[in-house]
């Protein structure tokens, strides 16, 4: 009873802060407009190619793999492609430097030359695909002619047939993140991530008021204490959270998947982590040293969890220093999880955050049961 009216009163006291209830709900918001309405190019994955032109010279002896050439010439240009050949006299790299040609291949017994233009390197880099599939099986069907002609001729009478020569297969290939979708999820782990900053301050906020002597006289015991505050810091906290990710759900419009169990799961965890990190530092450090460190810690690990950008890939310093941001495997597990329905990466964020926060927790009370009389 003792641990449930201090939790309570823990709740109450952040509701009336109304400079902290007002940061913790308008800033994740307002930088999930702001973010995902100006970056929003960002996620745009749709990219336009210019007109392909290719322009070739041949110089076949075999009549088959000629044949095959001009049923692949066919095939791509029934896909977009120009296709001219290059009369006599033509100097094909220069058509190509002059950008009146995407590409400009040579074509033989002794295989491709193919030259691309820097200007369209998209479409260039598209034809030298196509290129490399045909060539690969030029040189299949080369080696077949001196065991079996007839399987030869079909491999290269395939080829005209078969219009697909780059084929992409993906899970759930059209649920992707847009802007407003990842900025939702990178602004209310954020969000739960400063939780810090108030439970930095559970126990002194106690001295500052007046008020560490007549709590450490009630007939109530250290334990009923610390666990009363750390509960009602996680659940006003939890609050703010879940109010920003209600709020982008619903007039945002982000999507968050179909496991929203899983999604509050692993928010839970991040700022119980949150909690006990700033319970941490609050008995290793005194003062205005406790400030620093909470927005030294948050502004890296935010920048360096993806709450500011999307982390791909990096290496080096920068690529440890991701890693250990608890927002980097927050961030990634729930994406994971949001658009592959991958569950893993979330029982890995929810392991590391549980982990952590132990034991920090477990080092805070040990430190609180060495101190004598105020908390701090």
């Amino acid at each position: 009873m003792n641990i449930w009216n201090i939790a309570v009163k823990e709740i109450k006291s952040s509701l009336r802060e109304k400079r902290t209830f007002m940061f913790m709900l308008a800033l994740p918001i307002i930088l999930m407009l702001i973010l995902g309405t100006a970056l929003s190019n960002v996620f745009d994955e749709t990219r336009t190619v210019d007109d392909m032109r290719l322009l070739y010279k041949s110089n076949w002896t075999n009549a088959q793999v000629s044949t095959g050439w001009n049923a692949f010439i066919e095939a791509i240009g029934k896909n977009g492609v120009e296709v001219v050949e290059a009369e006599s006299g033509i100097d094909g790299h220069e058509e190509v430097r002059a950008n009146r040609y995407t590409g400009y291949a040579v074509v033989g017994d002794e295989g491709i030359e193919f030259y691309g233009s820097s200007e369209n390197a998209i479409g260039s880099n598209i034809l030298a695909g196509m290129l490399t599939v045909f060539a690969d099986r030029y040189s299949l069907a080369s080696a077949a002619f001196q065991v079996d002609p007839e399987t030869a001729a079909a491999t290269l009478s395939a080829t005209g047939q078969n219009n697909e020569f780059i084929r992409e297969t993906t899970l759930n290939s059209n649920k992707k993140p847009g802007s407003i979708d990842y900025y939702a999820m990178a602004m209310t782990t954020m969000i739960g991530l400063y939780a810090m900053f108030n439970a930095s301050y559970l126990f002194s906020r106690e001295r500052t008021n007046k008020t560490a002597i007549r709590l450490m006289a009630a007939p109530v015991s250290k334990g009923a204490i610390f666990t009363g505050k750390v509960i009602g810091c996680t659940v006003i906290n939890l609050f703010f959270v879940l109010a920003v990710f209600l709020f982008s759900k619903f007039v945002f419009k982000a999507d968050w998947g179909s496991h929203y169990g899983m999604v509050i799961l692993v928010l839970l965890t991040e700022v119980l982590l949150a909690v006990s990190l700033g319970l941490g530092i609050s008995f290793l450090f005194k003062g205005e040293g406790v400030r620093a460190i909470n927005n030294i810690f948050t502004q890296v690990a935010s920048f360096a969890g993806g709450a500011y950008f999307p982390i791909d890939q990096s290496d080096g310093f920068f690529s440890l220093l991701s890693n250990l941001s608890p927002l980097h495997w927050v961030n990634t597990g729930l994406l994971q999880m949001i658009y592959t329905d991958n569950p893993t990466g979330a029982w890995f964020a929810i392991a590391m955050n549980v982990s952590i926060a132990m034991a920090f927790i477990i080092f805070s009370v040990i430190t609180m049961r060495r101190r004598e009389g105020a908390f701090v």
